[in-house]
């Protein structure tokens, strides 16, 4: 891995653990030496971790919109910014750009980035890790829901064992560089392995 891309919150959050937490997360990439791929913004958590990558000597991929950019929220001082039409886009870059997913807490904008690449990995589109930095609790309610899916049978056991969650940055990234992701058949009565043709 050399890039992850982190969806949080443009918002800090009401507990200071949050902000912590983005913090912790800058410097623990950039120590591992991961280029930071994220939204692009210079507020909340999306500016903290940022802030924390630059600070510790690390590098970090900023994708806006062009809206966003006008409304004066886009980071000023980023290794490079990606300056895209829409949200669609901004999605899609930081998916091609990205070798791992870490969603820190954040609003229904952070749940939405995040679902769609867990669902990509489902359908294997792609293979990277899909990880929650579940801080302060804060995804402990969306892990019980997730096994209430996998309860109600609208979820199989082996795709939610596809999401990773820590509470600590370190233990996420250790978890991310030995993922492997399972060969499942996403459309199968019960998940199977891919078999190639002879």
């Amino acid at each position: 891995m050399k890039t992850i891309a982190v969806f949080c919150g443009s918002s800090s959050g009401s507990n200071p653990a949050y902000l912590e937490g983005a913090k912790k997360l800058g410097e623990a990439l950039a120590e591992r030496e991961l280029t930071l791929v994220y939204g692009g913004a210079s507020v909340g958590l999306m500016g903290a971790v940022a802030d924390s990558v630059l600070e510790n000597g690390g590098k970090v991929i900023g994708v806006i919109p062009q809206s966003l950019v006008d409304k004066e929220i886009a980071h000023a001082s980023l290794t490079d910014l990606y300056i895209v039409n829409s949200m669609h886009e901004r999605k899609a870059k930081m998916s091609e750009l990205s070798d791992g997913f870490i969603a820190m807490p954040g609003g229904s904008g952070t749940l939405e980035e995040f679902f769609e690449v867990f669902t990509w990995a489902q359908l294997g589109y792609h293979q990277k890790p899909c990880g929650l930095l579940n801080i302060h609790d804060y995804y402990t309610p969306l892990l019980d829901l997730l096994t209430h899916m996998t309860t109600e049978g609208f979820m199989k056991k082996a795709y939610q064992s596809m999401v990773i969650s820590e509470s600590d940055p370190q233990s996420l990234l250790d978890r991310f560089s030995h993922y492997q992701a399972p060969n499942l058949v996403k459309w199968a009565k019960d998940p199977q392995p891919l078999t190639k043709e002879k």
